[in-house]
């Protein structure tokens, strides 16, 4: 089965383009028309927009144990009600200026969870929250050879406090199962190796 989608970018005109806030992160305000369905032009919208970077994530597997590297932290943006802001969560990083997925990745591994990582396997590539938010995300599954499982790393002038765990495949299923993974990279990645985990495990025999 194909599909294709009707409209591409030159669907959409930006009128104009200001800058709301610049701080940790950026938030710009869009002035825009796009194509509607039956052809015509849609009423000029204003869209206040999260411009966060893109973000590249990796699952870390080790087909030798069948087990995975993940990292428990803290995220703000889960403070609510009475459950956790503690998350546990592949690794990701945003990604720099001229830099590549494979650097990022290979950084934030070793930042996150001493974690030395070979053979990237492209997994997915998405826009977590294309409604409000211009971040892409782009994640691999990757081998593992070594990781500090138990230590408490991160970067300390970011303000990082990582716990390096590692977890069965099966334990981290039954977490996917139970809907005990409310981290979206990590649940795409999780459900990604659940269909893929027989090709990643014959590709690394």
């Amino acid at each position: 089965m194909t599909f294709s989608l009707r409209f591409g970018a030159q669907d959409v005109r930006i009128l104009e383009r200001s800058s709301v806030y610049d701080g940790h992160f950026k938030m710009c305000r869009l002035t825009l028309e796009h194509r509607c369905f039956d052809g015509s032009w849609s009423e000029p919208l204003k869209r206040e927009l999260f411009e966060r970077g893109d973000a590249v994530g990796v699952l870390p597997y080790n087909p030798v144990n069948d087990s995975l590297v993940l990292v428990e932290q803290f995220r703000p943006g889960a403070v609510r009600g009475d459950s956790s802001p503690w998350m546990l969560e592949l690794i990701a990083g945003v990604v720099e200026a001229g830099e590549s997925d494979e650097v990022v990745v290979q950084r934030e591994a070793m930042e996150e969870a001493g974690c030395e990582l070979s053979d990237l396997v492209p997994m997915a590539s998405y826009f977590p929250s294309a409604g409000a938010c211009s971040e892409h995300v782009r994640l691999y599954c990757g081998r593992v050879h070594s990781a500090q499982v138990g230590s408490i790393l991160g970067v300390q002038t970011e303000g990082e406090d990582i716990l390096v765990h590692e977890v069965a495949r099966a334990d981290a299923m039954k977490l996917l199962a139970d809907d005990q993974i409310p981290n979206g990279h990590t649940l795409v990645a999780l459900q990604w190796l659940a269909l893929h985990v027989d090709a990643v495990r014959e590709r690394w025999s």
